[in-house]
């Protein structure tokens, strides 16, 4: 069972970037594919970002496409979302999720919550206009 734990939101003004980290332990990292998730108030938890098992394959919401990106790193076990060109609409609790996959998914990538099965605790990134 894998442990996920956020780093790096607070609080930026519109235009800004920030950058967001997610730390893995407690299993193979390299065997899951990886998601960003972000819920603002009374707003439904939503995939901004995800990227494949294998790296090779990544989704962005049309939100965040050309501000927003994802990287990982497996030998670090870590996931980094970059956040640039923020806006106050961006203003959430961010979430990072994994999910176990198979081989033969490794090109996969994963947008709705519920096909998650690990997730981290959030970080509040709050963009001030």
């Amino acid at each position: 069972q894998v442990q996920l734990v956020e780093s790096g939101g607070g609080l930026v003004q519109a235009g800004g970037s920030l950058r967001v980290s997610c730390a893995a332990s407690g299993g193979t990292f390299s065997n899951y594919a990886m998601g960003w998730f972000r819920q603002a108030p009374g707003k439904e938890r939503e995939c901004v970002i995800a990227i494949s098992r294998s790296g090779t394959m990544t989704y962005i919401a049309d939100s965040v496409n050309g501000r927003f990106t994802i990287s990982r790193d497996n030998a670090k076990n870590t996931v980094l979302l970059r956040m640039n060109s923020l806006k106050p609409e961006d203003t959430a609790v961010y979430y990072c999720a994994a999910k176990p996959v198979d081989t033969y998914r490794r090109s996969s990538y994963y947008t709705k919550p519920s096909e998650y099965n690990y997730w981290g605790q959030g970080t509040q990134v709050t963009v001030s206009s």
